[in-house]
């Protein structure tokens, strides 16, 4: 039985190979949407979140239902699609979130120009090393995802306080720019809302890692200090 399920296995672990790579370029293009200000591009995250991405997550989501039906897997192969099916659903949100930013490009673009470089902010380098973080934790979750890497999930969990404190320090900086111009205050929201996407994706990242652990060593780690 276990030779009969192993290509089954690797063909999951290849499709869910393929969900991370989708949502990680629509990730980077919804920021490059927001940076340039890009709605185009921004309504193409949408319709490939939409289109794409969804229908991705429930093939493998049936794929996986399908092995554990037809093979009643037990041991490491039950935990491995157990896992997958939650991963799964991880990168769904990922997705979504995705959209979300994408969408806040849409809503930025019915307020007009909002151009903050003349106040000399550090809002926009912000946002983007918080970004640059977020997108280094997804590649590494799905690295150790595919590779079993039990020590970079352990890394990325660990990460995930890096990018809350980046959040934290964008919602201060943007306290302290209302307080000085409350008229941009609708258009700061935004870029905070984009700012809480990007914590969420960070989240999900981290849940993903802690059931690569479960997955390699049959240990929940939820609601556990890691170090």
């Amino acid at each position: 039985m276990t030779r009969l399920i192993q290509p089954e296995i690797e063909n999951i672990k290849s499709h869910i190979g393929e969900i991370g790579t989708l949502i990680e370029e629509n990730l980077q293009r919804a920021v490059k949407a927001l940076l340039t200000r890009d709605s185009d591009l921004a309504r193409e995250v949408i319709r490939l979140d939409k289109e794409e991405i969804d229908r991705q997550e429930i093939e493998l989501e049936e794929a996986c239902l399908r092995i554990m039906a037809r093979h009643q897997p037990v041991a490491g192969d039950l935990r491995f699609l157990v896992t997958v099916l939650k991963v799964n659903g991880d990168l769904e949100r990922i997705g979504d979130l995705s959209a979300k930013i994408a969408d806040k490009v849409l809503q930025i673009e019915t307020l007009g120009p909002g151009s903050l470089e003349s106040n000399g902010l550090m809002l926009p380098e912000m946002l983007q090393a918080m970004y640059n973080k977020t997108l280094k934790m997804l590649r590494q979750t799905m690295a150790a995802f595919l590779n079993g890497d039990i020590d970079l999930a352990y890394k990325v969990c660990l990460t995930d306080d890096e990018v809350d404190t980046d959040k934290r320090a964008i919602r201060e900086e943007l306290e302290v720019i209302i307080a000085r111009n409350p008229a941009q205050h609708v258009y700061l929201a935004k870029l905070l809302g984009v700012a809480r996407s990007l914590e969420r994706i960070a989240d999900h990242c981290t849940n993903i890692c802690e059931d690569v652990i479960y997955m390699a060593q049959g240990e929940i780690v939820r609601h556990q200090p890691l170090h």
